[in-house]
């Protein structure tokens, strides 16, 4: 497949699954987007090979077209990439990782069942069949389901292997003692008896619901349990149904892959700014910052040391961003904030073309004090995010020397 037969396909900027296929339509591989126009596009860069694999650049070669699944949110891209990966068994998907280098989300089959995520090689070695009631996976990115369970367990309270059900301990002669998670409203009270059996059964069923791609057939559910609780006059029942179906439509998932894969929300305005700093041309590092939704974004940012051009701003801008979109997996940012004047705004473009990479750009230039003084590029976009581009700009600055000081002082001790 080429990218001139890929501009004939109209991929749309939401979250979504898409899938390489060969001529008779069986399914090469099997990815999840934040953006799928974004994320597809970046399979055409002119170094695939040497940023991901020659093995993917091989099965783009192979592809002779792309099918994708638009989804909600991430958190549903997330689920339904298991679950086909699951089905179809893509050749390029499993000959990346084996089956125990997977990860997967394991329901115990108990009368208070745990949720837990495991490694795809404990769980083949130590776990036994008998014991697992429910098996989510596999998933790629062991981070990404840790971010996703994390949002899940916020709407759907859950036991871990850190909480001791109150019949247990009972058991044991002890009173009920709540767990840490209890004490912060991750865990619904299995520990102190608060929640019976029978509750805690329909917890795990709506756990079970979502994990299976049932997002919307929750939701439909959820509103109708909470229509009829609110006939029947039990209202706190259906309060607290309406926050769960609020949390499931406004899912905010800007968190959940903060690992190699990272991805975003389909709807927040994403800027990436990036500052190279350096003593002389000692100890040159370079840090990517992100804001979203004219909110910093910590997590997603990143570090760079400078191998090559230590001593020159610009090369060693372009080192950096060369680096960074070599990780296509990263969804692609709306807009692309550099720290200099026409120089580096020339070389950041002349990178993205080279990597085929249509993004806007800006520049931000400093005064004589390194303050602010004007922004220069993109017009539409200047104008339109001037305050998170000022944001974005100077959080990369604040980073960059944090981080540049720290290396020094390092280096000193040393």
């Amino acid at each position: 497949m080429t990218k001139e037969e890929l501009k004939k396909i109209n991929l749309p900027d939401s979250p979504g699954v898409y899938m390489f296929r060969r001529s008779n339509n069986h399914i090469l591989y099997i990815g999840k987007a934040a953006s799928l126009r974004d994320r597809v596009r970046s399979y055409f860069a002119s170094d695939l090979a040497e940023s991901r694999s020659s093995a993917i650049a091989g099965m783009v070669s192979d592809a002779v077209t792309v099918t994708w699944e638009s989804v909600d949110t991430v958190l549903e891209a997330l689920i339904l990439e298991a679950n086909l990966i699951k089905k179809y068994e893509p050749q390029f998907n499993i000959e990346q990782k084996d089956n125990k280098s997977f990860n997967y989300l394991v329901i115990t089959k108990e009368a208070f069942p745990r949720v837990a995520v495991v490694r795809g090689r404990e769980l083949f070695l130590t776990w036994n069949e008998k014991d697992i009631k429910h098996c989510f996976g596999p998933y790629p990115h062991g981070g990404a389901l840790q971010e996703a369970v994390k949002l899940v367990r916020r709407i759907f309270p859950f036991r871990d292997n850190k909480c001791v059900p109150a019949p247990v301990q009972k058991k044991k002669g002890k009173p009920p003692k709540p767990c840490f998670n209890r004490q912060i409203g991750l865990c619904p009270g299995v520990c102190t008896g608060e929640m019976s059996e029978a509750e805690y059964k329909y917890v795990i069923r709506n756990i079970v619901e979502l994990f299976s791609g049932g997002m919307r057939s929750l939701k439909r559910r959820l509103e109708k349990e909470m229509k009829d609780a609110s006939r029947a006059e039990r209202f706190e029942k259906a309060t607290a149904l309406h926050r769960q179906v609020s949390a499931l439509t406004h899912i905010r998932d800007v968190s959940l892959i903060k690992d190699e894969h990272r991805v975003s929300t389909g709807g927040q305005f994403r800027i990436e700014a990036y500052d190279v700093a350096h003593t002389s041309g000692d100890e040159t590092v370079g840090v990517m910052t992100v804001v979203e939704g004219g909110e910093i974004y910590k997590a997603a940012y990143r570090m760079f040391k400078v191998r090559e051009a230590k001593n020159d701003d610009t090369k060693a801008l372009s080192e950096i961003l060369m680096r960074r979109l070599a990780h296509p997996e990263w969804q692609y940012p709306k807009l692309i904030v550099i720290d200099g004047g026409k120089g580096q705004l020339n070389a950041a473009s002349r990178v993205l073309k080279k990597a085929g990479v249509s993004i806007p750009l800006v520049a931000v230039t400093k005064d004589e004090f390194h303050r602010p003084e004007k922004v220069i590029g993109d017009e539409r976009m200047a104008r339109a995010y001037e305050k998170e581009i000022l944001l974005a700009n100077s959080e990369a600055h604040r980073f960059a020397i944090r981080w540049h000081r720290k290396r020094r002082q390092k280096g000193m001790v040393e």
